[in-house]
C-alpha cells in the first residue's frame, strides 16, 4: 500500500518534507516510526488524514500520515 508521509520541524533534519512510501498491509504508525528511526517518545502528534491518531492505528492505502515532534514555545 502507498502512504504519504509528511514530516515536520526537527523530523525533517537529515530526511525529507513529504514522501510517498510503500508499506505492507496492516502497517501501523508505530511501524512507520520504527522504519524512519524515530523513537516513540520523540513523537508529539500523529495525524492520519488530518485527524489525531494513536501510534497503534493501522494505516490504509492512500492515507496521509503527518508526524510532529513535541512543540514548545512561549
Amino acid at each position: 500500500m502507498k502512504v504519504e508521509i509528511r514530516l515536520f520541524a526537527t523530523f525533517r533534519n537529515g530526511r525529507w518534507k513529504t514522501k510517498i512510501m510503500d508499506f505492507e498491509d496492516d502497517t501501523s504508525i508505530k511501524d512507520v516510526l520504527f522504519h524512519l528511526n524515530i523513537r516513540y517518545d520523540a513523537l508529539g502528534i500523529a495525524l492520519v488524514n488530518g485527524k489525531h491518531s494513536d501510534i497503534d492505528e493501522t494505516l490504509k492505502d492512500g492515507d496521509v500520515l503527518a508526524l510532529f515532534p513535541p512543540i514548545g514555545g512561549g
